[in-house]
């Protein structure tokens, strides 16, 4: 049987790891999932280029129809197989080890990690978003090869659609089509030369940013001019880059005014995109996130900013704090079902507002808010008796989204005075959402009278409670009424609560110097805030963390650098992200491979080093602390700099910068380093263990490590003490104060200097005395002479030598005295112990003693009742 077993053995783990294999590659979708891809890819119709410049503009879509005749029967045919071609997807295995659940998950998830170490684990490529070369369309498959062949035959006749196309699917690979920049840089340029397409200049200047196309260098310069070429014809994506180039001084000097006015013309567009929503303006969803977050930050749990100090997940690992979002909604669910209120308003809101990993569902959020609002009124609307704890504020609250819902249309069909009826029993109970929608449609006269009083009031009510759109709302009319202040005040509250109008009418005042001096910097940073909250008119993050949730890293990370060249710092933390975490370039398999003379071994990719940097950069000059001291590691290590040599100067300045915020434990532990090794900075072990400690006191996840880097260094002070080392040791004063080792001073070195210092303090009150005199013409008597003689020439520091000199001998004499007085009266008692008669002296000391009775009588004896009386003689 044991035989039998380990002959097993072998063929099941070649099951195993052909299983684990299988789960890491991809396999084709089915019809079903293409329909999904078409709204994932960027070249379904040429015309949909618009997706890549401004919704809000039409002209836009028509740059590629100035060629519509005859041609265009080819883009549609080629389309016809396209849309045909089964496009290849990541395998449902491989999504579900993603993210591991469970005992199976787990143990795939290690599994598949375990593989690509050993197995799978090649060096890195020259660049990780670079491309293969160029394709040949005999290399393609056969309805691809097709498409393509139609489609060139149709762009060489000077068709702008099918260039486009043809631009398209070799820079995002749709269709399956491979990857290739070079030849979409080709593409890009034939259309922009042929009739100046803004989006063509757009994705060119990107280009030349980034240098992503072998075969075309990175030119900053050329890269600015065809965004500024896109910008001036209204491209959305080429003015937020422009605005963000300028704002940060990225290939141009910086110019304030110069990023006002690009940013302004984006946060215009976010303002007319959000106004014209719904009543109440369109719901602003936020895409961006930062995907190093799921891995703890950027330098794991508890080390990163994200994730320590008051950023921390508290809770052991069975608690809420690492839940996902299906996690929560049935955990919420359960409690619903047991009658908690307060967990099916949470459904609601969560089915309402949506969140990651959670699309909006209205209809089921509508059930659960009726849910609540028919615990306290009844379909008659009256309000029921016997109601429970908290029933009136939950109830009132889900009036509110129940009338919004109505107001909008939002999963049903919009009805004024439905909207009415619940904001009408909301604000019967100061409900802050009712009353500002109560206050919309009176301000906007939506099914009822206009009347902008009410609408104040309504508005004011709502804004006393602290909701930001409210706030707005009532600064707004205020500024209308020319009360900039009061308006002012209004916008600056809604500002903390990050509503877009507040910061637009911010950056207009501050730009205008409307009530104030003008302000270039913050009307730019107003505005940028403006331009990013609108997601929907320029990012494509959506789609990137799409893509990198299916597991297509490459995808995600070209997407991720689209929206990082406008200035994303999101996006940028992204980029910076997947290219510090590629796999390592060792294994045992590649390390035997070479020993046995093959030569699989590779460079380090330092194109791909050299972006994460920039990127690092980027992100860190956007207060993004963990970035900030990632770019510190790269330049202590060398690592994407042009020289290859490390630099320690700017690591410590760029940790000491990071330390500022007192948020970063991690960098605080790097300047201690630093400074316990003298690296970059001068060597002193006080500054160390101050760094060290201040390093806990930040966050204390770094107990371990501060711990045991104050033991070593406690035990390297200790040495260069004993060797008398020159480095400041830990008990120091200060860094500033250490000249060298300190000796201990001699007796006489000591004197020298408390008479030195001595008379200096004389000579400063001598001469604050003779400015006294000076000033209240104060001069001494006898004939004006001085107290000492004009003709004597006695030395201050001789006198006083002398005087203490003086007072030592006397000391000294007394001293003498008394031990002999002490030898005399020894020397006498002595004598009339032993019977002798004592001396003429000190017979008369002796009479005056009374013998050994001493001064004063005992009792019994003769002088005593007189000495108790009062004493003998009286």
């Amino acid at each position: 049987m044991k035989r039998i077993s380990w002959r097993i053995l072998p063929p099941l783990l070649l099951l195993f790891w052909l299983f684990i294999a299988a789960a890491i590659a991809s396999d084709p979708a089915t019809d079903a999932d293409i329909e999904a891809d078409e709204t994932y890819s960027h070249s379904l119709l040429p015309s949909e280029s618009a997706r890549w410049t401004d919704q809000t503009r039409p002209s836009e879509s028509n740059d590629y129809r100035d060629n519509a005749g005859s041609n265009y029967s080819a883009v549609g045919e080629a389309t016809v197989i396209l849309r045909k071609i089964k496009p290849a997807s990541i395998s449902k295995l491989t999504q579900y080890a993603r993210k591991p659940k469970g005992v199976v998950g787990s143990t795939m998830y290690y599994a598949k990690e375990a593989f690509v170490l050993l197995f799978m684990n090649s060096p890195r490529s020259e660049n990780l978003i670079s491309t293969t070369p160029e394709p040949s369309p005999k290399n393609l498959a056969q309805p691809l090869a097709m498409a393509v062949r139609i489609l060139e035959e149709a762009a060489d006749g000077g068709d702008v659609d099918s260039i486009f196309l043809l631009a398209e699917m070799n820079f995002y690979g749709n269709y399956t089509h491979p990857v290739n920049h070079s030849e979409a840089f080709r593409r890009y340029k034939q259309l922009a030369d042929l009739n100046g397409n803004s989006t063509a200049q757009s994705m060119l200047g990107f280009m030349y940013a980034t240098g992503i196309a072998p075969a075309v260098p990175a030119d900053q310069a050329k890269s600015m001019l065809y965004h500024t070429f896109a910008a001036e014809q209204g491209n959305t994506r080429s003015e937020m880059t422009l605005g963000y180039r300028y704002h940060a001084g990225i290939a141009t000097p910086r110019n304030c005014d110069e990023s006002v006015n690009w940013y302004r013309r984006v946060a215009d567009k976010a303002i007319d995109y959000y106004r014209s929503g719904p009543p109440g303006g369109h719901s602003l969803g936020r895409s961006a996130y930062r995907i190093a977050d799921d891995a703890g930050g950027v330098f794991g749990e508890g080390a990163s900013v994200s994730s320590a100090g008051v950023h921390a997940k508290q809770g052991g690992p069975t608690s809420d704090a690492y839940a996902e979002a299906e996690d929560v909604l049935e955990y919420l669910h359960f409690q619903s079902s047991k009658g908690i209120l307060s967990a099916t308003f949470g459904l609601a809101r969560l089915h309402y507002d949506g969140s990651r990993g959670l699309t909006r569902d209205y209809k089921l959020a509508k059930t659960y808010f009726m849910e609540l609002a028919r615990q306290y009124w009844d379909p008659k609307g009256r309000v029921k008796t016997d109601l429970g704890p908290g029933v009136e504020k939950l109830a009132s609250k889900s009036a509110g989204y129940l009338g919004r819902m109505f107001l909008r249309g939002e999963g049903m069909e919009q009805s004024y005075s439905k909207a009415k009826i619940w904001f009408t029993r909301g604000v019967a109970n100061g409900d802050a959402l009712s009353q500002y929608s109560l206050g919309l449609m009176h301000l906007e006269g939506l099914g009822v009278e206009q009347n902008v009083k009410k609408a104040a009031d309504y508005f004011g009510s709502a804004a006393d409670q602290d909701l930001a759109v409210a706030q707005t709302n009532l600064g707004i009319l205020f500024l209308d009424q020319g009360d900039i202040t009061t308006a002012t005040r209004y916008f600056e509250l809604a500002a903390r609560n990050s509503h877009i109008e507040a910061f637009y009418y911010l950056a207009e005042l501050n730009n205008e110097a409307i009530g104030r001096e003008r302000s270039c910097s913050m009307a730019a940073m107003y505005y940028k805030i403006v331009a990013e909250k609108a997601e929907a008119i320029w990012s494509p993050v959506s789609e990137a963390n799409t893509a990198y949730e299916e597991g297509d890293t490459s995808r995600a990370l070209l997407v991720y650098l689209l929206a990082a060249e406008q200035g994303s710092e999101n996006a940028q933390a992204n980029v910076a992200w997947l290219l510090d975490h590629t796999p390592p370039q060792w294994s045992p398999l590649t390390y035997l491979l070479s020993w046995l003379g093959s030569s699989s071994r590779s460079e380090s990719a330092t194109s791909d080093a050299n972006l994460a940097l920039t990127h690092y950069t980027r992100s860190a000059k956007q207060n993004n602390i963990d970035s900030l001291v990632k770019t510190g590691d790269y330049h202590l290590s060398g690592l994407g700099l042009a020289s290859s040599l490390p630099s320690p100067e700017t690591a410590a300045a760029c940790y000491a910068a990071a330390t500022e915020t007192q948020q970063s434990a991690l960098a605080l532990w790097n300047l201690g380093w630093m400074h316990e090794n003298g690296l970059g900075i001068a060597q002193d072990f006080h500054l160390a263990k101050r760094y060290y400690d201040a390093a806990l006191e930040t966050h204390r996840e770094a107990y371990l490590p501060v711990h045991l880097s104050l033991i070593k260094l406690r035990a390297r002070s200790w040495w260069n003490g004993v060797t008398h080392g020159g480095v400041n040791p830990i008990d120091a004063p200060d860094a500033s104060d250490s000249t060298g080792p300190k000796k201990k001073r001699t007796v006489w070195e000591w004197m020298e200097d408390f008479l030195q210092a001595d008379a200096k303090m004389t000579a400063l009150e001598q001469q604050e005395a003779d400015d006294w005199d000076a000033a209240h013409e104060h001069h001494s008597s006898a004939g004006g002479e001085e107290f000492w003689a004009e003709g004597e020439d006695v030395d201050d520091e001789v006198l006083v030598t002398l005087l203490l000199g003086g007072l030592i001998a006397v000391l000294a004499g007394l001293v003498w005295w008394r031990q002999r007085e002490a030898r005399r009266l020894a020397a006498q008692q002595a004598a009339l112990q032993g019977g002798q008669p004592p001396a003429e002296g000190q017979q008369q000391v002796a009479q005056g003693q009374q013998g050994d009775g001493g001064f004063f009588p005992h009792p019994g004896e003769p002088g005593w009742n007189d000495w108790v009386a009062g004493g003998v003689g009286h």
